[in-house]
C-alpha cells in the first residue's frame, strides 16, 4: 500500500513548548487554504510562523506528534494590513464575538472536555491514582526557579502539604522545590493531564497549555505569569501578570484563541477541518489509545498480518508483542497484571480460553471486518478494517457478543442515523462489498440474467463450509449443496443464481460444488461477475450466514436468511432458524452499529485510525490496492490448486461418464 507523511509543513512552525520544526519548504497552496485572510495581502507570499495549536496527535513511533492544528506565533511579516491572527491580537480586537460564534464555543468547549483532548497526549506512565485539591503545574514553569518557588508557596499558603499534587517531570533537577515540597505528591513522569484537572479543585499554573485546558474545565485557575488568556478576568493572577482593559469570559477566550486564531487540517485528506470535527477525530483516537494499551500480546496472527494488526493495535506505550502459542502469551500478560490478549478467532491455541477465564485474563476476539479491502484475505490482502470483540465472535449464536448487545441496547441519535444513512447511499453507489473484487465480464442484464424471463431472481451466495460462522451459525445446514436444495425445494419456480465463494473459487478453502452438481437446482453458476453488480440486478438473497445478505438489505432487496447471522433476527430478514433478538432495527440502526460504532478502520495512506468513511474514499483508488509479491505468490498458488482439483474431479467423474 502507498503512504504519505501524515502531515505537511505549513510554513516554519514551531512546537507549542518552543521546539522547532523548520528546514522543509511551505506548502503554500495549504497555508492559503488555512489562512485565506492573507491571500488579501499586497505580498503574495507573507513569512509566518506558526506554533502548533491545542489538538495534536498522540506520537507514533520516534516521530513528532502528528500536529491538527496551527495557530499563528508571530504577526505575518510583509503582509500589508494583515487582520488579527494571534491569539492575543484576536482576543485583544473587539467586533468578532457574534452570537453564534460563542455559542458554538460553549458547545465545542464542552465536547472537549467531555472527550478529554487537547494538549500532549502523555499517556506512556502509570495513571496516577489519587490528586490533591491542589494542583501545580511545576512543569509550566520551565527553568524559572523563582517562579517555580512563588506557585509552590501559594500552593502551600491555600492547602496543607498533603492536599498539594506537584506536576514536574525532570523532578531530580530541582533540589530547592524538592525540599520545600515535603509531604506534598509528587509526579515525575509525563502523564495524562486529564485525571489530574478532573480531581483537583484549584490549579496553580505559569500559563500553558495544561492550565488552559483546566480553564477550559471549569477549574479555578491561578495564573503566575502572562498567557493568551490570563488577565481577563476568568483567572486568579499574581501580582506582576498583566491585566487586560476590558473582561472576557471562558467562551470568548475559547472562541478567540481556538476558533478564530486556530486553523485544523484533516489528518487523512490534508485539508481544513472544522475543530468539532478535530475533536471528533481525537475523541476516537482517545478511545482507541485507551483500549489498546490494555493489550499486551496478540496471539494467532498470520506473519502476513501482522504489520497490519501492529498499526491497529499501536499505541503510545508501543505495539503490542505476537506470540506463537498459548504459553507464552499468557506469560506476557501475567507480566502485565490487568492486561488483555487478543486473539484470532479462527486460530486460537488450544486451551487458552479455558485458562484465561480461569486466571481472569480478558480475551479480545479478532476478525476481518465486514468492508475489508480490494483483494482476498486468503490471497494474504491486509485488511482495511477488524472487529475487536470481548464476549466472542459476532458469528457464533452460542455466546453474547459484543456487537449483538450493541445493537440490542443502544439508542443512536438522529445525527448517528443521519450518518449511517449517508454511508448507506456511498456503498451502494461505489459498489462497496467485503472484498470488492472487480470481476471482469460483461453486464449481468445481457447475459446470465436475461434468460430469468420475469421470474422471480434468487442470487444463493457459496460460502466456505469449514468456515466458523457456518459450522456454528448453520442451523443445521450441511454446506453448499445442501442450501443450495433447500432454496430449490421452496422456491420451484423461481430463478436461481449460484455465485461459488471467492475464496473457494481461488483454491484457498473448502466448499467447492461441482458445476455439474450446482445446476442441478440452480439455473446458473455465475463466477465472472462482482457481488455489488449481481445484486442490482436480484430480487431476493437466499443464505446461510454469508455477509452478501447484510449487502442485499443495504441495496433494499429481501433476504432470506437460513442460518443465524449478526445481521438476522432483527426484523429486516426473512428468518427461518431464529425467532427473534427482542427488538427490531431499522437499517441504518443496524448499519451505525455493524459498520460505525462496531469495527476499527486503518487508513491505508497515513495508517492511522479512521471513520469508514475514510476507508470508502480510499476503496476508490486502485493505486493503494496494488498486490504485492506476497499476494501474487499466493494467487500463484491458488491457481495450482484449482487447477489440480479441478483434474481430480475430473478423474473421480471419469467411470459415472463411461457408465
Amino acid at each position: 500500500m502507498a503512504s504519505a507523511p501524515p502531515w505537511p509543513i505549513l510554513a516554519r512552525t514551531r512546537s507549542a513548548r518552543g521546539g522547532s520544526r523548520s528546514g522543509l519548504p511551505p506548502r503554500t497552496e495549504l497555508l492559503a487554504a488555512l489562512f485565506p485572510e492573507l491571500a488579501a495581502s499586497p505580498l503574495a507570499a507573507p513569512s509566518l510562523t506558526l506554533a502548533c495549536g491545542i489538538l495534536r496527535a498522540p506520537p507514533r513511533g520516534r516521530g513528532s506528534p502528528l500536529a491538527l492544528s496551527f495557530t499563528p506565533a508571530t504577526a505575518p511579516m510583509r503582509a500589508l494590513q494583515a487582520p488579527p491572527l494571534t491569539s492575543a491580537a484576536v482576543l485583544t480586537a473587539r467586533g468578532w464575538e457574534t452570537p453564534e460564534l460563542l455559542a458554538r464555543a460553549a458547545a465545542a468547549r464542552r465536547e472537549l472536555v467531555a472527550a478529554r483532548v487537547g494538549g500532549d497526549w502523555w499517556m506512556h506512565g502509570a495513571p496516577v491514582e489519587r490528586v490533591g485539591r491542589a494542583l501545580v503545574l511545576l512543569d509550566e514553569a520551565g527553568p524559572a526557579d523563582a517562579l517555580a518557588n512563588a506557585m509552590l508557596r501559594a500552593a502551600l499558603a491555600d492547602y496543607p502539604p498533603e492536599d498539594i499534587t506537584l506536576l514536574m517531570p525532570n523532578c531530580g533537577r530541582r533540589p530547592d522545590i524538592l525540599a520545600a515540597a515535603q509531604g506534598c505528591q509528587i509526579v515525575a513522569a509525563a502523564t495524562d493531564p486529564w485525571p489530574l484537572i478532573e480531581q483537583a479543585e484549584r490549579i496553580y499554573c505559569a500559563g500553558g497549555e495544561t492550565g488552559f485546558l483546566a480553564l477550559l474545565a471549569g477549574r479555578e485557575v491561578r495564573c503566575f505569569a502572562d498567557s493568551y488568556y490570563s488577565g481577563w478576568g476568568v483567572t486568579a493572577d499574581a501580582a506582576g501578570v498583566t491585566a487586560r482593559p476590558f473582561r472576557r469570559g471562558v467562551d470568548e477566550i475559547f472562541a478567540g484563541a481556538c476558533l478564530v486564531a486556530t486553523r485544523c487540517l484533516d489528518p487523512y485528506r490534508q485539508r481544513p477541518a472544522a475543530f468539532e470535527d478535530v475533536v471528533r477525530i481525537l475523541a476516537e483516537w482517545r478511545r482507541i489509545e485507551e483500549a489498546n494499551r490494555r493489550i499486551a500480546v496478540c496471539v494467532g496472527m498470520s506473519f502476513w498480518k501482522r504489520r497490519q494488526v501492529a498499526d491497529f493495535f499501536r499505541s503510545t506505550a508501543g505495539a503490542p508483542r505476537f506470540c506463537r502459542n498459548a504459553r507464552q502469551a499468557l506469560a506476557a500478560t501475567r507480566a502485565r497484571p490487568g492486561s488483555a490478549i487478543a486473539v484470532w478467532a479462527t486460530r486460537v491455541p488450544r486451551g487458552l480460553p479455558q485458562v484465561a477465564v480461569r486466571e481472569r485474563i480478558p480475551l479480545l476476539w479478532v476478525e476481518d471486518g465486514f468492508v475489508r479491502s480490494v483483494g482476498l484475505g486468503s490471497d494474504f490482502m491486509p485488511a482495511a478494517s477488524l472487529v475487536i470483540d470481548r464476549g466472542g465472535m459476532h458469528y457464533d449464536p452460542r455466546i453474547t457478543s459484543d456487537l449483538e448487545r450493541l445493537l440490542r441496547e443502544t439508542r443512536f441519535d438522529p445525527a448517528m442515523i443521519e450518518r449511517a444513512g449517508r454511508l448507506i447511499a456511498d456503498l451502494v453507489a461505489h459498489g462497496i462489498t467485503k472484498y470488492n473484487l472487480r470481476a471482469p465480464g460483461s453486464p449481468v442484464a445481457n447475459t446470465v440474467l436475461a434468460a430469468a424471463a420475469g421470474r422471480r431472481r434468487i442470487l444463493v451466495p457459496g460460502q466456505v463450509e469449514d468456515d466458523l460462522s457456518v459450522r456454528l451459525g448453520g442451523a443445521g445446514v450441511r454446506g453448499n449443496a445442501d442450501l443450495l436444495a433447500r432454496v430449490r425445494a421452496a422456491n420451484p419456480d423461481a430463478f436461481i443464481i449460484y455465485k461459488p465463494h471467492p475464496d473457494v473459487e481461488a483454491g484457498h478453502r473448502a466448499g467447492m460444488v461441482p458445476d455439474r452438481l450446482a445446476r442441478r437446482f440452480a439455473d446458473a453458476v455465475v463466477r465472472d461477475q462482482s457481488t455489488a453488480s449481481l445484486l442490482a440486478e436480484i430480487d431476493e438473497v437466499h443464505t446461510l450466514t454469508s455477509l452478501t445478505g447484510f449487502e442485499a438489505l443495504l441495496r433494499r432487496r429481501r433476504v432470506v436468511v437460513y442460518g443465524r447471522p449478526f445481521y438476522a433476527g432483527w426484523g429486516l430478514t426473512a428468518d427461518l432458524a431464529l425467532a427473534g433478538r427482542g427488538r427490531r432495527l431499522s437499517l441504518e440502526e443496524l448499519v451505525a452499529g455493524a459498520l460505525i460504532v462496531y469495527p476499527r478502520y486503518l487508513d491505508p495512506v497515513t495508517r492511522l485510525p479512521c471513520p469508514p468513511e475514510v476507508v470508502l474514499e480510499r476503496l476508490q483508488d486502485p493505486r493503494l490496492w496494488r498486490p504485492g509479491l506476497l499476494v501474487a505468490a499466493r494467487r500463484l498458488q491458488g491457481m495450482v490448486a484449482r487447477r489440480w482439483q479441478a483434474q481430480f474431479r475430473s478423474r473421480r467423474a471419469a467411470p459415472d461418464d463411461r457408465s
